[in-house]
């Protein structure tokens, strides 16, 4: 069983050292995080995480996942909300998503489980 807590904290160092090596291009995208997905706008920063983790999903990355329900936890996203997305993920994406939709789903039991 992957542990996400863990790959999330592993996510955080890397991109520590990825910054050290390139720091213009990690300001930058740091920046774009800002303007995006922490920004109140016509979308909240809670819809806007729950899209950046079903990108995740779609794209297989437990990083993505990690880091993207570890913020949708704190944007205040529920396990009803999380299940919902994660069939629309299951609709877009077929069995591929299926199984990384149920790694975000236990995801984000074990940040829930850390978080207590």
């Amino acid at each position: 069983m992957k542990n996400y807590p863990e790959i999330g904290k592993n996510f955080i160092e890397g991109s520590k050292k990825l910054g050290a090596q390139e720091p213009e291009t990690m300001k930058a995208f740091g920046a774009l995080i800002k303007a995006t997905t922490l920004k109140e706008g016509a979308l909240s920063p809670k819809i806007k995480e729950l899209i950046a983790l079903a990108l995740g999903i779609a794209a297989r990355c437990d990083g993505c996942i990690a880091h993207h329900t570890h913020e949708c936890i704190k944007a205040g996203v529920t396990r009803e909300e999380l299940v919902e997305m994660i069939g629309v993920c299951q609709l877009m994406g077929g069995g591929p998503s299926t199984v990384y939709g149920a790694e975000a789903l236990m995801a984000y039991d074990q940040f829930m489980a850390e978080k207590s």
